[in-house]
């Protein structure tokens, strides 16, 4: 048999590369991504420092000022920033004696943390690390920089001797075989450990939670971006909990998800289901009992006119055209709360979910509300949110106050546009009893017949209103915040306050449970 011509291969290629395009197994739509497993090379690089090396950091003050030193040795690092995620401990002091730029999160949570560093960061060049990491040998920063000065790579994240956790080998890694093939084989998908030009970065999406070191990965991916995998040897760092793990999976699960579908992989309308049991998982207070780390003091502050100047529900219908039905609502006296409630959520039916989102990051904070949230953290209260509006609000206004938790009720999206339904919170309900009467104090009697040691044996309140006033009573400590009732001011046992600022220096300094050492 004679030998096919020199362009039959090219030609059996080709058909090869239509057909799996066409079984879904290399889309078209993308580019595959230059990927390359990398060891350390020696380079000849400029003896100038060339890297901005960013550190978020929330409660890190074992071990911060250890990663700090660990940074400003290697002859890469220009300047160090810690980025302090409002913590209680002394992370931000240590971090600032170590030689670090500390700079405060604008809002809590990792993703926001590592996305303050990137604007202020002064080289081209940026290096992410965790705080709690030990046992890192020396040179890493600069071998994690070596792809991205030869030109061979504009992301790269770091691979380790650890091996992947439990949600990298049974969530991550198995979902990028299916969606994402072409990074399936990075060792460490959510590591933190990253190193990438300034530009791209700032081009990338930083998710709130778990999942943003993952989203980074696939964003960069589908930017066409070169990525590369650097061996750094081994290392350790704190595993997360197990009661943290199942939602961590799910975040990361949502966000694969959520970049496959981006990416015209996913043709199931699973996302959205997925977001909405993490939404409501979330909300539940079985798992804000199970983040109570002991602790026995507990801060309940109510959201609207509280911790907000005003109304979310409002503002949200002011900013879709709603509002002269939602002042009828609000103005009728027929139905319970749960009806009025639902009949509420009616009118944002077809509303997109970054509407909702959008008007709860552009409330207006009362002054000094953070920086009272913080003191009480640091004596010890676990802090919480607890609203009659809806959890996507109540949650991002937490993360801008620093709060733990959020409780509210859950308003259904399908396909991240609203359908009008709600989910009343059944934490709100009294679950001793055949009422269906929902009520705050609810939410504050789960907390204290928790039968997990130990008993919470502190508790404050602060709110403004009328629908504040059973949870108030049931609080060892009450303020009435500019109170919107006549009869608020008249309870026994509630202070009327003007702002946080009266709260702020009304805190007796001995209770402080945590200090920053002395200098």
């Amino acid at each position: 048999m004679p030998n096919p011509p020199h362009w039959f291969f090219s030609v059996l290629r080709w058909l090869i590369a239509k057909a799996q395009q066409l079984m879904g197994t290399a889309p078209a739509a993308l580019k595959p991504t230059t990927t390359q497993t990398l060891g350390v090379q020696p380079v000849a690089l400029d003896s100038k420092a060339y890297a901005s090396v960013v550190i978020p950091a929330l409660n890190e003050a074992k071990r911060i000022a250890e990663v700090v030193a660990y940074a400003l040795a290697d002859p890469a690092t220009a300047e160090v920033i810690v980025v302090d995620d409002s913590s209680i401990d002394s992370t931000a002091e240590l971090a600032r004696r170590a030689g670090a730029k500390v700079l405060t999160s604008s809002m809590l949570g990792k993703g926001a943390s590592m996305h303050d560093g990137v604007v202020p960061a002064q080289c081209n060049l940026l290096v992410y690390l965790d705080g709690d990491l030990t046992g890192l040998r020396s040179g890493i920063i600069s071998d994690l920089c070596a792809p991205l000065l030869r030109g061979e790579a504009d992301f790269v994240k770091a691979r380790f001797g650890r091996g992947g956790g439990r949600v990298t080998e049974l969530t991550a890694k198995p979902m990028l075989k299916i969606f994402f093939p072409e990074v399936a084989h990075f060792s460490q998908p959510l590591g933190g450990i990253i190193a990438a030009r300034k530009s791209l970065l700032q081009a990338l999406t930083f998710e709130d939670g778990y999942g943003v070191d993952v989203g980074l990965l696939l964003d960069a991916h589908l930017a066409r971006a070169k990525l590369a995998e650097v061996d750094i040897g081994s290392l350790e760092h704190d595993s997360q909990p197990l009661h943290d793990l199942t939602l961590m999976a799910n975040e990361v699960g949502r966000v694969i998800f959520a970049r496959a579908k981006a990416a015209g992989r996913l043709h199931v309308e699973q996302v959205a289901a997925m977001y909405e049991s993490q939404r409501q998982a979330a909300a539940g207070i079985d798992y804000v009992l199970t983040r109570r780390k002991a602790r026995q003091r507990l801060l309940l502050l109510d959201m609207d006119g509280t911790v907000t100047q005003s109304r979310y529900a409002v503002e949200l219908a002011r900013a879709t055209g709603h509002e002269p039905e939602l002042m009828q609502l609000l103005d009728g006296h027929g139905g319970d709360a749960a009806t009025r409630s639902e009949n509420i959520a009616k009118l944002f039916r077809y509303v997109h979910k970054k509407k909702f989102e959008q008007v709860a990051h552009t409330m207006t904070l009362r002054p000094s509300v953070i920086e009272f949230v913080n003191q009480m953290r640091r004596r010890g209260f676990m802090v919480g949110l607890v609203s009659d509006s809806y959890f996507v609000a109540a949650d991002i206004v937490r993360r801008r106050i620093f709060a733990d938790f959020a409780m509210a009720h859950t308003i259904s999206f399908d396909n991240d546009v609203c359908t009008g339904h709600i989910r009343i919170n059944p934490a709100f309900f009294d679950s001793q009893s055949k009422t269906t009467a929902i009520c705050k104090s609810n939410v504050l009697r789960r907390f204290l017949t928790d039968p997990n040691p130990p008993a919470i044996n502190q508790t404050w309140v602060v709110g403004d209103n009328m629908n504040d006033l059973e949870l108030m009573r049931l609080a060892d400590r009450a303020f009435a915040i500019d109170p919107k009732s006549p009869a608020l001011t008249s309870e026994p046992g509630i202070t009327q306050i003007a702002s946080f600022d009266e709260l702020l220096t009304s805190l007796p300094n001995h209770e402080l449970v945590v200090q920053a050492p002395a200098a």
